[in-house]
């Protein structure tokens, strides 16, 4: 037993004698305007950094669209995430990973689901405020913050090692305008998000001299790294028709991207809408919903939902498992039932665990829904996909490629 090997030596890891913060400007560091690329280079190649520990800086402020301050505006939940319509990695020009619909995405995956309430302390430095009653005010219209690329792709949360010898590059796409950052009781004042300084922190790993040679043979000896990791897709259904039964056959996907963890959604008049809040969705009276993939259904059983009456244990149910089912953590979900109805009633699927015939040949991914009254108008509904994805990357060729 342990409590007796009373001669047990204490364990000090000194493998790593540097962790520093090293900032990376766009090309173009003074034009973040609407619809514009941004690019941000590393092209320090003897650099050993640590993409998943990696943050994106953002300053600026908040006025309305004429310049001037605004008073009614307020930034919603995750705000700077809707600021980009899409994000890039890219490993020597090769794309290992990206994300469209940056807001909505990692409000679906990370903030909602991933993270329980204490964790979301630390996340107000990321410009998420679960206690601010889901807004935020800016003082003096001004704001910074530190957004852990983890938060916004696959690649930054599950892939947890050094990068070699490569050239690296952050892409960002601004959106072509702030509304859905927003909200607003007065539809008449139009808002502007300036942002005056952004930068991707990367951090610098140096080593102690024998983990230093151990990587030098790495290089001689001409070996491919495996990067394996989840990725996340969004497929939009920008309208559902109004009635009460939908089929919807959202993707086929090859055998290596089966999808493993699935994510549904809906929003009623919320695009472009300024007083709305698109960090919330709806719960449409849903009644029962499965997802097939090829033939295979899940859940296997049907729900019986009934939001009117509060019938919806089984959908909570299966949210609250996410963290279980996706992470190996224990169960404890940021919503409360009330707060889940209220602010994100989503529907989450876990196909992790799958026949061998699904895998074979293509994947058709189908979700079939039914609700208890008719669809509102304007209501759109969004598959959230987990699937894996497979890199590998030779540092000394500075060959890219996915298996």
């Amino acid at each position: 037993m342990d409590i007796l090997n009373v001669m047990e030596q204490p364990l000090v890891d000194n493998s790593i004698v540097s962790w520093e913060y090293h900032n990376y400007l766009p090309y173009i560091s003074s034009k973040f305007d609407y619809n514009d690329e941004i690019r941000i280079p590393i092209q320090e190649l003897d650099a050993y950094t640590l993409p998943c520990e990696s943050m994106l800086y953002l300053e600026g402020k908040l006025t309305k669209e004429d310049g001037n301050p605004a008073t009614k505006l307020k930034l919603i939940n995750n705000a700077f995430a809707f600021l980009f319509r899409e994000i890039r990695f890219e490993m020597n020009g090769i794309i290992v990973d990206s994300n469209r619909n940056v807001g909505l995405t990692s409000t679906l995956k990370h903030y909602y689901l991933s993270f329980n309430e204490d964790e979301c302390i630390k996340l107000d430095n990321a410009g998420w405020f679960p206690r601010d009653n889901r807004v935020l005010n800016i003082a003096d219209n001004k704001f910074s913050v530190c957004i852990p690329l983890k938060m916004l792709m696959g690649f930054f949360e599950d892939y947890r090692k050094i990068i070699l010898n490569m050239k690296q590059e952050l892409v960002l796409i601004r959106s072509s305008d702030d509304i859905d950052s927003i909200t607003s009781i007065d539809e008449s004042e139009k808002p502007k998000i300036h942002i005056e300084k952004l930068y991707w922190r990367m951090p610098h790993i140096l080593t102690a001299i024998p983990q230093q040679l151990a990587l030098t043979k790495i290089l001689e000896k001409n070996q491919e790294i495996f990067i394996p990791f989840r990725s996340w897709e969004l497929v939009e259904l920008p309208s559902l028709s109004e009635n009460t039964r939908h089929v919807w056959p959202v993707k086929t996907s090859t055998k290596l991207e089966t999808p493993r963890h699935i994510i549904i959604a809906f929003q009623t008049n919320k695009k472009n809408n300024i007083k709305s809040n698109m960090s919330e969705f709806n719960h449409c009276n849903l009644s029962n919903i499965r997802v097939f993939l090829n033939s295979e259904r899940y859940p296997y059983n049907d729900l019986f939902l009934d939001f009117k009456n509060n019938k919806f244990a089984t959908l909570y149910e299966m949210f609250s498992r996410f963290r279980a089912a996706y992470y190996e953590k224990e169960n404890e979900p940021i919503f409360s039932p009330k707060q889940f109805k209220d602010i994100a009633p989503l529907v989450y699927i876990d196909c992790s665990r799958q026949k061998e015939a699904i895998q074979m040949g293509s994947v058709v991914l189908r979700v079939e829904l039914e609700t208890s009254e008719n669809v509102p108008k304007n209501t759109t509904a969004y598959c959230l996909i987990l699937h894996d994805r497979l890199f590998q990357y030779n540092p000394m060729t500075k060959i890219v490629k996915q298996v």
